[in-house]
């Protein structure tokens, strides 16, 4: 699952021209503690991003987050 998740986030960067320095850099920004590129990638790595993150990271992307119930 940490698998997807990642490569999930990874695309949408892409899709919208940010790379992780950039996100990085807007999440120390909404959040005001210090987020480095580093700490960003090893996130993704180990799947330890928290909701909060997430919801920031979609906010600044022009996401939202949608949760449906499985059939």
């Amino acid at each position: 699952m940490n698998l997807l998740v990642r490569e999930k986030i990874k695309s949408l960067l892409a899709e919208n021209g940010m790379t992780l320095t950039q996100m990085a850099k807007l999440l120390t920004e909404k959040t005001g503690k210090k987020c480095t590129l580093a700490n960003l990638s090893s996130k993704l790595v180990r799947g330890t991003l928290t909701y909060n993150d997430v919801v920031i990271l979609a906010d600044a992307l022009n996401y939202n987050i949608e949760f449906t119930r499985k059939l």
